[in-house]
């Protein structure tokens, strides 16, 4: 018997929230990397002029920071737009706000030109790009599993982690060839632009795609028969509270990033620490890292639609913890080599064990009425703390301390834990229970499918 008309057009409105969500998050890691880049390279010289380089260095990278400041602002807005206006236009808004403000980034006058103008102009667009970020993850992941059929809301929701992982690849490919082959007076004064100008590819790209995805049968479902909430943040505390700490915890995870492109870096490369490796290594580190992460990320998401969300999610956190030693160690002993190969290990394939699995599993955790609320403040809450450890672990284990990689690779290894212990005591919903076929509140989509999916296996039973 041939699919009926339906069925073609849920398959068709699955890929094409699937593709709506890579190229989201795509773009919002391509602005995120080139960001980072450029306020390390040339930010400081044009934005910050100052008689002490270290003075401009240490302005020009808290601008970056500032971006996770207004991360967890923008989930409480965000969230609340995503539950009471739908899936579909918090992310076109998102993806509007994320990419017309790094477009224009690319467009700002110099320090030279307007003087302290100039450096607001950056910070007040940065804090529009971590605002807007805040709500695409969560989006994206809750429009992906309310469109995708049952039994394959892992797979398709790992394309969105996979879209984070290609959008820093395209940032590389784009960034770093410019950096490496133009004069550097050119580069300094327009060359770091275009990587900013190009985004209003990604903006069109982006727009074509999700204005062809319809909005979600469990939202459309939830504004027939309940009211639209309220405050959806007042009930998302009142009511998933436990399991918002639950997500909170587990996006402690972001503390393997963190390890293998920050701080390792810095360990490596800084002349403090003493180790001495090449600059140019740690910049291919990252390349390297995400090309295997899109490789791995949709085998782990399809996985997960086969032994359940909490297994991968638990031995990434653990494996990828324990690899933190391993990574530190090898740049401890001067050994490039084993650093790469454990850095790959660590960060390209055990950690997609959690970060293709959190995309489907955090939104199904969580009712429709408050999901993509619930799930942007406490995963934007858990990340934005990640961003204070780079501080942290230069503080506890400083240039000349002794056991620098045992030291960050136990505080990171304790924070793995706490991920894993989270997910642990997370129930499984990767599958309904017999048990919760007469709870809607209990499944993680109800909808359409729910109800014939509930008839079919009451009728077995």
């Amino acid at each position: 018997m041939p699919p009926t008309p339906n069925v073609l057009a849920g398959k068709s409105q699955s890929s094409k929230a699937a593709a709506s969500a890579w190229i989201g998050s795509a773009l919002e890691y391509y602005d995120f990397f080139i960001y980072a880049t450029a306020a390390a390279l040339v930010f400081p010289q044009i934005f910050f002029p100052s008689e002490n380089p270290r003075v401009a260095i240490i302005a020009s990278l808290a601008t970056y920071g500032v971006g996770y400041v207004a991360r967890p602002i923008g989930a409480f807005v965000l969230g609340h737009w995503g539950d009471t206006h739908g899936r579909k236009n918090v992310l076109i808004l998102c993806m509007f706000l994320i990419g017309i403000s790094t477009l224009l980034v690319g467009l700002l006058p110099t320090y030279s030109q307007v003087g302290i103008l100039a450096p607001i102009l950056l910070v007040i667009l940065r804090l529009i790009q971590g605002f807007a970020v805040a709500g695409e993850i969560s989006g994206a992941s809750s429009m992906v599993i309310e469109h995708a059929p049952m039994g394959r809301r892992g797979f398709f929701a790992s394309f969105t982690l996979q879209g984070v992982q290609a959008g820093q690849i395209l940032a590389a490919a784009v960034f770093l060839p410019l950096a490496h082959f133009m004069p550097e007076e050119a580069f300094n004064s327009w060359g770091w632009r275009i990587p900013f100008l190009l985004s209003f590819v990604v903006i069109i790209a982006g727009w074509i795609i999700r204005r062809e995805v319809e909005e979600t049968p469990a939202f459309r479902q939830e504004e027939i028969q309940h009211s639209k909430p309220k405050s959806p943040v007042v009930e998302a505390f009142q009511n998933n509270l436990p399991d918002m700490i639950r997500v909170m915890c587990m996006a402690l995870m972001n503390t393997i990033p963190v390890v293998a492109t920050v701080f390792g870096a810095a360990y490596a490369v800084q002349a403090a620490y003493g180790i001495g490796f090449h600059k140019d290594v740690y910049l291919w580190i990252p390349v390297m890292g995400n090309i295997l992460a899109c490789l791995i990320i949709p085998m782990v998401g399809n996985l997960s639609d086969r032994i359940g969300r909490r297994p991968p999610i638990i031995v990434g956190a653990l494996g990828s913890g324990l690899l933190a030693f391993g990574y530190l160690y090898a740049i401890s002993i001067h050994s490039v080599p084993l650093a790469i190969t454990m850095s790959l290990l660590m960060w390209g394939l055990v950690y997609q064990g959690y970060n293709a699995t959190f995309p489907s599993f955090f939104p199904e955790l969580f009712p429709t009425r408050t999901r993509v609320s619930s799930m942007a403040i406490a995963q934007n809450t858990g990340t934005t703390i990640t961003a204070l450890l780079p501080a942290l672990f230069a503080t506890v284990a400083p240039p000349g301390s002794a056991d620098v990689w045992l030291v960050v690779g136990s505080i990171a290894f304790a924070i793995t834990c706490i991920a894993a212990l989270a997910a642990w005591s997370a129930r499984e919903t990767y599958r309904i229970r017999i048990e919760d076929l007469g709870n809607p509140d209990a499944v993680p989509v109800p909808g359409p499918e729910y109800d014939d999916f509930r008839a079919k296996t009451l009728a077995r039973a």
